[in-house]
């Protein structure tokens, strides 16, 4: 069974996490994994945390001459900056002023009435999406065993505020060079000057971002019980996410307006072969992946943190009050298409498993292979 754990607060020593059901034998770069890790710290409008810290991924466990053992995988990213917070958080000692005022639009309240705390700090600090950095190194741990088996992920940033751009076709290079993650030149100086506009107005913008997962052969996923659906599986992962609040597979939401002709993607035979008309399903039918790409497009909130504080109250005086204010940032959508990639290599990695098997990376290659191979000879009129 494949599963994963993450601890840490957003100013601790450390995050950790523990990767359990990665097969043996996968031979790890880890110079990648740190990369996608300082991709997740960029992007236009991300603030001065990210010039503090410098993750970079460290194995404890479960890797041995850079090649997994099979047994759990212990990860770290350590905290630069816990030592400009050791007074307030160190695990035995920390302490200090509470904060009272919570954040309209952040876990501050909900948390502090579910666990009693009287000090916010103790929910911010884990709610806090400084923790999705071990989730994307877990996430691009997954990222090469997924592509060890012919899968890989992309993503773009599609819309930040007003400014949106859909694209069927991407350069992953020029999304890389894009400071907001964007291929198209117009729609990225767009959204820097709207980034700036929101700056200047101690505002904060969110947006969506799209990925697009190739490379996936059919059969992943199920319909025979409602938390086995591939599309289930995935936007529930994305949601998982601190600022995402939507989550479209396919045409997404624009069916709703379309009537079942245009909805739909048709089947015809090229030669011998069975081909789409279009991919409308973003690569899921029936909860199962149908060998299309699957797409997935994934709407972000603005960052509830401004710099013009919203209105709060005071907990602890009962009086109103203006909402804390903490170090943030003024657009996250760059950074979250990264976070949303690894959740996506997640989230597809249990049901690739559960699918595939193999207690190796060969024997699941194998698996994959006979399996694949299976499908394709279905409708053979020589099959057995």
């Amino acid at each position: 069974m494949f599963r994963y754990l993450t601890a840490g607060e957003s100013h601790g020593p450390a995050l950790v996490g523990i990767l359990d059901g990665i097969p043996a034998g996968l031979r790890l770069d880890v110079p990648t994994i740190d990369a996608v890790l300082r991709a997740r710290q960029g992007g236009y409008g991300r603030g001065a945390r990210m010039k503090i810290e410098s993750d970079q991924v460290e194995f404890l466990a479960g890797l041995r001459g850079s090649v997994t053992l099979g047994s759990p995988l212990a990860v770290m990213v350590r905290n630069r900056d816990f030592e400009n917070n050791r007074a307030l958080m160190d695990p035995l000692t920390g302490g200090g002023k509470p904060l009272t005022n919570p954040r309209p639009g952040h876990t501050d309240y909900a948390g502090a009435m579910k666990f009693r705390h009287r000090d916010l700090r103790n929910v911010l600090e884990r709610a806090s999406a400084r923790e999705t950095a071990m989730r994307v190194a877990l996430g691009a741990i997954c990222a090469q065993l997924l592509a060890a088996l012919g899968m890989r992920t992309t993503s773009y940033v599609s819309r930040i505020g007003t400014v949106a751009v859909d694209l069927d076709e991407v350069d992953p290079t020029r999304v890389e060079a894009s400071d907001v993650r964007c291929p198209d030149p117009d729609a990225e100086r767009a959204m820097i000057a709207a980034i700036d506009e929101a700056k200047a107005a101690g505002d904060t913008l969110g947006g969506t971002f799209t990925i697009r997962v190739s490379g996936v052969p059919p059969g992943i996923g199920s319909n025979r019980q409602p938390d086995t659906r591939l599309d289930g599986v995935l936007a529930g992962a994305l949601m998982a996410m601190q600022t995402v609040k939507a989550v479209e597979v396919g045409a997404g939401a624009d069916v709703a307006s379309a009537r079942g002709s245009k909805a739909h993607d048709t089947f015809a035979f090229e030669g011998s072969d069975v081909v789409r008309g279009s991919n409308r399903a973003g690569g899921i039918e029936g909860g199962i992946s149908n060998g299309q790409d699957i797409v997935l497009r994934v709407s972000v909130k603005p960052i509830p943190t401004l710099m013009k504080a919203l209105p709060s109250v005071n907990l602890h005086a009962g009086t109103a009050a203006p909402a804390s204010i903490v170090r943030s940032d003024v657009c996250v959508v760059p950074a979250a298409s990264i976070v949303g990639e690894a959740m996506v290599r997640l989230a597809l990695t249990a049901p690739v498993l559960e699918k595939f098997g193999g207690d190796s990376l060969e024997e699941t290659h194998d698996n994959m292979q006979r399996a694949v191979a299976a499908s394709a000879r279905l409708f053979d009129a020589a099959a057995p």
